[in-house]
């Protein structure tokens, strides 16, 4: 069986929700908060989210084993986040094909595109390692708190750097 890429729907809601759960046992973990905010999300919060962001999932026969989000704010800026995979599914290029497809996604939205940012936490090596093999560079670093710094990376399409630059 092999694993499909889809728009979410509002019944997959709970289902992406428990996935978030899951993968983010692992941020917590790190960075020792259990109060991030992928892990008090509610239930009536994803469902608005799918409402008012593109949100892709992955799915292996029924169950969802990915996840993304993705909006194009007002400058034109994709901005992506909360890129999940299930631990078993993990580093078998499933994160990859999930960023690649919201970045075509939001190509496709009409909106003119000038580039894409994320962010992860500092600590958060192998997502670090994934954004950058993807062509994301780091363009600041956002104190949280004491234990916590956001990298911002950004990833520039051809036709619009200069305009990238000069909103960022």
């Amino acid at each position: 069986m092999s694993v499909t890429t889809s728009v979410a729907t509002e019944d997959d809601a709970e289902r992406i929700l428990k996935l978030q759960f899951l993968c983010y046992q692992g941020e917590a973990e790190l960075y020792g908060d259990w109060s991030i905010d992928p892990l008090t999300q509610t239930l009536d919060s994803m469902r608005s989210e799918l409402k008012e962001h593109h949100v892709l999932v992955a799915r292996l026969g029924d169950e969802i084993v990915g996840s993304v989000r993705g909006r194009v704010d007002d400058d034109g800026v994709g901005r992506i986040g909360r890129l999940m995979v299930h631990p078993r599914m993990q580093r078998h290029g499933l994160g990859s094909r999930l960023l690649r497809a919201m970045e075509q996604q939001l190509a496709a939205d009409g909106t003119v595109i000038v580039g894409y940012r994320l962010f992860t936490g500092h600590r958060s090596l192998g997502n670090l390692r994934l954004y950058q093999r993807l062509g994301y560079r780091q363009t600041q670093v956002e104190e949280v708190n004491s234990k916590l710094s956001f990298i911002v990376l950004e990833k520039r399409t051809e036709p619009a750097l200069d305009r990238f630059a000069a909103i960022a």
